[in-house]
């Protein structure tokens, strides 16, 4: 009985040693990316017409979308009634952002528009009613990054960025993956929407740590005033 006894206590030693092991390499897995980050003219050129979007990576469109490209003027940009950007554009403005890690869930909280994004890490999965101006996103942490997908965006007639008059639809797809280069955070983005792209598109970018101290700053937009700055814009109809 003795010798049962001590072999079961070896076991259980033997199995919360291994276990022990797992639960380390499931956290050295894990990246730290939590903090403020800055995302303005000293991590990266200032976004436009061809930034991120080069030769290379230029969004190849679909007659529909180049038809809404056609008719696309500034004063139809949906900003200057103050409606938020969202992915792929609000991870390029220059602006901070400040992350936060929780077992279940990680927050992005943007500068630019006062956004909050949560990517759930729970296994949960989108119900009818959750479509919005940033979606739903789900993602786990793979090879010391954190992997992001998100789905159920709203239709936005500026929604792929805020220069090229390229709109997109509910069936917009945008994958991220974030991880540490040394003391930078850097995220790959893809984005397809089969709508507006005839294949996917993607950019990578980084963001530096922020000042120490730094907060995030009011992002105020009065639509008033906004969308009185329209009228100075030449139309070109």
């Amino acid at each position: 009985m003795r010798e049962k006894s001590v072999f079961a206590v070896l076991l259980s030693l033997a199995i919360g040693a291994s276990a022990g092991q797992v639960n380390a390499q499931a956290d050295n897995q894990i990246p730290n990316i939590a903090g403020t980050w800055n995302g303005g003219f000293s991590a990266r050129p200032v976004n436009g017409e061809a930034v991120p979007w080069g030769d290379e990576n230029f969004p190849k469109l679909t007659a529909r979308a180049l038809a809404y490209q056609e008719v696309w003027e500034e004063i139809m940009a949906p900003k200057y009634d103050c409606q938020p950007a969202s992915s792929p554009a609000i991870q390029y403005d220059p602006y901070h952002m400040e992350v936060v890690q929780w077992p279940d869930r990680v927050l992005f909280r943007y500068e630019k528009d006062d956004q909050l994004r949560t990517i759930w890490l729970d296994g949960r999965e989108p119900k009818a009613t959750d479509f919005g101006v940033q979606g739903f996103s789900v993602g786990h942490y793979e090879d010391d990054a954190l992997i992001v997908t998100t789905t159920h965006f709203v239709f936005d007639v500026a929604g792929f960025d805020d220069y090229n008059g390229i709109p997109s639809s509910s069936q917009k797809i945008v994958r991220e993956r974030y991880w540490m280069d040394g003391e930078d955070l850097k995220v790959t983005l893809e984005v397809e929407d089969a709508m507006f792209l005839l294949e996917p598109t993607s950019y990578t970018t980084r963001w530096l740590p922020a000042s120490e101290g730094y907060r995030l700053q009011a992002y105020d937009c009065d639509a008033e005033s906004s969308r009185a700055s329209v009228r100075f814009f030449p139309s070109k109809y």
